[in-house]
């Protein structure tokens, strides 16, 4: 396949319904831009089926068919969505690469004014949430909550809502190619990378077709995977809490030998015993579990398994 200018990556799981409508707003709208000279943009549409149990591949082969341009990798199961944005990464062979949710809830009219802050020098452009309203006031709450720990937390700052709805250069691509890790988080890696970067804001639709495949429970572990994938902090914040609470102690100690030496035994209390051994029973599990969060994601590691595997492709003439 001769390398396009634009390559545009979708993940998809269960999405029969909203194929051809987002390869016919897409497409329109990429047919619609030009090169600096006025040459049209040359460009591609790579899905990544994520192990969908529907139609969703016959779509795409029916989408493959109508226009070449349309091409797909289907994975062998579900990998999850930061698995598939890395297989499309990992395939995709414009010298800019966009990802996009197929929802269209991210428009992909932004696409050309990605494209003149690309051309104008930034490396890496990403799409900026202005208004959220489309999502559940519990939604928006605890996003804007993960973002600010996750900033407080991490030295590799994301912006604040920001997706994965984002121009890449073909340099920034290539970075992201090189990082061996299996525990991925893809806002993570981008703002690792570094580059110029730039924001460019919209409005979030609704969306139209389809239901969303993340629920609260997905997007916790999301937000874990987000923190653990980016800092240490947490181990650090519990290493200094058990400091705190054994500096406490020592210092309770010490007032209850002085009290006894000067008004005699002293005989403590058993509500006051539970309280203290249920509290540091607490803390000692909660330590456990940060450990082990990060533990688990080191015997995933070490396993050197692959990120993805690819069960078929559609490319070519069919």
């Amino acid at each position: 396949m001769t390398a396009p200018r634009l390559s545009v990556i979708v993940p998809v799981k269960d999405e029969e319904a909203a194929i051809a409508p987002f390869v016919t707003r897409v497409g329109g709208v990429l047919d619609g831009l030009r090169e600096p000279d006025g040459t049209p943009l040359s460009w591609e549409i790579l899905f990544i089926d994520d192990g969908s149990k529907d139609a969703t591949l016959a779509a795409i082969h029916a989408a493959h068919r109508a226009d070449p341009r349309v091409w797909a990798l289907s994975l062998s199961r579900n990998f999850g969505k930061e698995a598939a944005l890395s297989a499309g990464l990992d395939h995709a062979l414009g010298d800019a690469v966009i990802p996009i949710d197929v929802d269209m809830q991210d428009p992909p009219e932004v696409i050309g004014e990605m494209l003149d802050r690309w051309r104008a020098g930034c490396e890496v452009v990403y799409g900026i949430r202005r208004d959220r309203q489309t999502d559940s006031l519990p939604k928006r709450m605890t996003a804007d909550l993960y973002y600010r720990a996750h900033n407080w937390l991490s030295s590799d700052k994301i912006p604040e809502h920001a997706g994965d709805f984002r121009l890449l250069d073909r340099k920034v691509v290539e970075v992201i190619k090189l990082m061996p890790e299996r525990n991925r988080f893809m806002k993570g890696l981008f703002a690792w990378s570094g580059f110029r970067q730039a924001g460019v804001e919209y409005d979030r639709a609704e969306r139209q077709v389809g239901r969303t495949k993340f629920n609260y429970w997905k997007l916790w572990t999301l937000a874990l995977d987000g923190i653990t994938s980016a800092s240490t902090v947490p181990l650090r914040i519990w290493s200094y809490l058990g400091a705190m609470i054994a500096l406490v102690a020592l210092v309770y100690a010490a007032f209850v030998v002085i009290r006894t030496v000067i008004y005699g035994a002293d005989v403590a209390g058993y509500p006051s015993m539970m309280v203290a051994i249920l509290f540091l029973g607490g803390v000692q599990l909660l330590s456990l579990g940060v450990l082990g969060e990060y533990i688990g994601r080191i015997l995933v590691e070490v396993k050197r398994r692959p990120i993805y595997v690819i069960r078929e492709r559609i490319e070519g003439q069919d």
